[in-house]
């Protein structure tokens, strides 16, 4: 069995299934001692990881080690990472060098991404169109399985891109389209920098604030363990307290987490009682039970019923993490702030919120997200205020910063205000982008997910699918980069017939990311019952604020100090 040498976590479900035992994360160095003849680099093709290999193939040859190097490259091969070994003297070094295609990974039933990391950099910054490549040729191969999409939607210069590679895609390999009756009736691309504001703001669903806490990496969170500790330590007094962090894995196969994702928080507390009560009163029909054959179905039910009471103290002792945070003062007043600028309040001046985090140097990133918001809300800042804060910014962090501000103005997060007007306040009232009475507990809008803000990206998508974009416009126009609309020509014989109340299927593709409490807006409309349109969410990659500027940061490494 050969070790695999992952950069990309998102294989490791795969590899298992295929009975691959030992794995290891691609470090420097020498590599890990093991029994074992093949060694194969799993690796995304970036030039800072030919390195690191040139690094562990060297190794092995100081050690006169007999074993074989083999390389696939994900999602496809790169000749320049391929000149990059060969620079360090070890392309000769390896038997077999490929590609394995993987475009988009399922995360979820209604979910996939690239978890392309560096997508939203790539392109609005370095004017890298590689991943929209790889987005039009994983869409090329979900309509090779799913059928055509008779209809494809577009805001954005880097969706317009895609769609044109679609579209070219498909002259060239006219003739041999599948005979598949479509799943899809349309495709939305977005451009992420359409929409520069949602993931600056605080998620507050559930899975979105767990997300912003602790970091959702691959489906995967970890937690404290003290709260969990507590949970094990009732049956197993005396014994030392785990100190590494509890690992959980959050999807909807879990039915209380599926149940409880989507929701703004301040409705999750409400959730669980309720839970809690049905799993106590089925705990409770034990005492009912007087035949054979209904202790027989009890039993039965039994390995479920504490599937459920276990996923409930978990959930229980996240939701009072969270609480914890969401509770404190210094979580409600950089909320507040941000609902402020996205009301419109204060957008033009210096905000003695973010003075006095700067002075009390609080982590960089959550300075960094508070002032593009308030550039994105006030479409720009004037070049005083700008360069006012550039100044407080670096003195209080190091002039090491400047590159990263740099990255953040070329992709128009932060910049300086030009002539023009600030059009903001006409598309947050057009889009009815702010509502005053958002119900939290039994949402009846997408605005629930940010307690009041509803996502302009998921608005968009909203009107897209009634009244349709005709009707706003005037806003398109306001918003950056080209809209569109292509239609691709079925196969004879392959139209659609509805059936009436059936739903209509949409995937939409946020190019650049896309954010949990976004992805929850999507699946509420979902559900809604006029709604008449099912959603299915792609994305380049799962973002949040934090991960989203970090990205775009050249000393990430520094962003707490």
């Amino acid at each position: 069995m050969p070790n695999w040498l992952l950069t990309d976590l998102c294989l490791l479900y795969i590899l298992q299934e295929h009975e691959v035992e030992k794995m290891f994360t691609l470090k420097g160095g020498r590599l890990p001692a093991a029994d074992v003849k093949n060694i194969i680099f799993f690796v995304r093709p970036r030039l800072e990881l030919m390195d690191i290999i040139a690094e562990n193939v060297i190794s092995e040859d100081k050690m006169h080690s007999p074993r074989d190097f083999h390389m696939l490259f994900v999602p496809r091969r790169s000749m320049l990472c391929e000149q990059r070994l060969k620079e360090q003297g070890v392309l000769g070094s390896f038997i077999n060098i490929d590609e394995y295609i993987l475009d988009l990974i399922p995360y979820d039933g209604d979910l996939l991404s690239m978890e392309s990391e560096g997508a939203f950099r790539e392109c609005y910054l370095e004017s890298d169109q590689t991943s929209l490549y790889h987005t039009a040729k994983g869409l090329m191969t979900l309509q090779a399985l799913y059928g055509t999409i008779p209809q494809i939607f577009g805001k954005g210069e880097c969706a317009r891109h895609v769609a044109n590679m679609m579209l070219r895609m498909k002259r060239e390999f006219a003739g041999s389209q599948t005979q598949i009756l479509p799943v899809f009736d349309s495709l939305l691309l977005l451009d992420r920098n359409v929409d520069l504001l949602t993931p600056l703001a605080t998620q507050l669903t559930y899975e979105g604030l767990i997300d912003e806490v602790y970091g959702i990496t691959n489906g995967y969170v970890k937690l404290p363990p003290e709260k969990f500790s507590a949970q094990k330590k009732q049956g197993e007094a005396g014994k030392d307290l785990p100190t590494e962090p509890k690992k959980m894995q959050l999807n909807s196969a879990e039915e209380l987490y599926a149940e409880i994702r989507d929701k703004n928080f301040n409705g999750v507390g409400a959730a669980l009682s309720k839970k809690a009560k049905i799993i106590s009163a089925a705990f409770e029909e034990r005492h009912s039970a007087k035949t054979v054959g209904e202790i027989k179905q009890f039993v039965s039910q039994l390995p479920h019923m504490q599937a459920a009471r276990s996923s409930l103290a978990n959930h229980t002792s996240i939701a009072e993490l969270i609480k914890d945070i969401t509770t404190s003062e210094a979580f409600f007043d950089n909320l507040t702030v941000e609902q402020e600028f996205m009301t419109g309040v204060d957008t033009d001046k210096v905000n003695t919120y973010i003075e006095d985090c700067i002075a009390q140097k609080d982590p960089l990133i959550k300075i960094l997200r508070l002032v593009c918001m308030q550039s994105v809300c006030n479409n720009g800042l004037k070049q005083k205020l700008l360069d006012y804060y550039k100044r407080e910014i670096l003195q209080t962090y190091g002039y090491e910063h400047m590159l990263t501000l740099n990255n953040l103005e070329k992709t128009g997060l932060l910049k300086p205000q030009t002539g023009t007007r600030n059009n903001y306040p006409t598309i947050r009232k057009t889009l009815k982008l702010w509502m005053e009475d958002a119900n939290e507990q039994n949402p009846n809008d997408i605005s629930y997910v940010y307690s009041g803000y509803a996502p302009l990206s998921i608005r968009l998508t909203q009107v897209l699918a009634r009244p349709g974009w005709r009707s706003i416009e005037e806003v398109l126009k306001m918003l950056p980069g080209p809209h569109f609309e292509e239609r691709q020509q079925l196969p004879a014989g392959l139209h659609k017939k509805r059936q009436q109340g059936e739903n209509r299927t949409t995937l939409v593709f946020f190019l650049g990311g896309v954010t949990y409490a976004e992805i929850a807006a999507l699946r509420f409309l979902s559900q809604m019952e006029d709604g008449g349109t099912e959603y299915i969410i792609a994305t380049t990659k799962l973002i949040n604020g934090t991960s989203w500027i970090k990205s775009l940061m050249d000393r990430p490494e520094a962003q707490a100090s």
